[in-house]
């Protein structure tokens, strides 16, 4: 079975609302970027018979006020990945906007608490990451969360084998690739303000990048045991 499924991920659109570290504002793509992405998706799957979705991290308030409007405009599901320590402030999503991309048909994941890197950490660290900030987004929706999103897309052998004996059902990174059906590691590309979505995406999904994806994700269930 070939790769065939295409994740984008973006991490806010339009003008950021709060301050960012160095280096994130290239992951703030324009309103007029991420609607020709979202529309140029049906025509890469006619064209080349994958399957496309959209995905969002970090729970910035343009999920709700620009992606949600869009999506649904294009009749698409989305996934949000949130970041449980940042919800209700400024700039980021409210607890009542997360229950409400929750009724409209999207999916809600964690981010993690901090948004740090998920590697490296200590019993402490894994606790708040992986548990607390679950529960807190649970507690938010009034159902379970089953899928996580890591973040800075880092990742070894010990965190992919503890996230999956801590339960969750999907996890997504950054890696390279078109993912497999049904698979548990699924990777993403994230677009940034210097991408051009008409042209670039098709690279994406070309046959090409089907027999990629397939020797990617062969490589990392033997190198990382998962």
């Amino acid at each position: 079975m070939l790769a065939s499924e295409l994740y984008i991920t973006f991490h806010g659109i339009g003008e950021p609302r709060v301050a960012l570290t160095p280096g994130e504002e290239r992951y703030f793509v324009s309103r007029e970027q991420f609607e020709t992405a979202v529309e140029t998706l049906a025509r890469l799957e006619d064209q080349y018979g994958i399957r496309a979705h959209v995905t969002f991290d970090d729970g910035n308030l343009s999920d709700f006020e620009v992606g949600l409007p869009v999506l649904q405009k294009h009749g698409r599901k989305g996934r949000f990945f949130v970041v449980a320590g940042r919800i209700g402030k400024e700039g980021y999503l409210s607890a009542a906007q997360i229950r409400e991309l929750s009724s409209a048909g999207m999916e809600i994941g964690s981010h993690g608490y901090d948004h740090v890197s998920w590697r490296g950490l200590d019993d402490a660290g894994r606790q708040r990451e992986f548990t607390d900030a679950r529960r807190k987004i649970e507690d938010v929706l009034g159902r379970p969360v089953t899928t996580a999103a890591l973040p800075f897309g880092g990742f070894d052998r010990y965190l992919l084998n503890h996230l999956k004996k801590t339960g969750f059902k999907r996890i997504y990174t950054s890696s390279q690739g078109l993912a497999m059906s049904g698979s548990w590691f699924c990777p993403r590309r994230s677009l940034t303000r210097d991408f051009d979505p008409a042209a670039g995406l098709a690279e994406l999904a070309k046959p090409p990048a089907k027999f990629k994806g397939m020797a990617y994700a062969a490589a990392r269930r033997l190198r990382y045991r998962f």
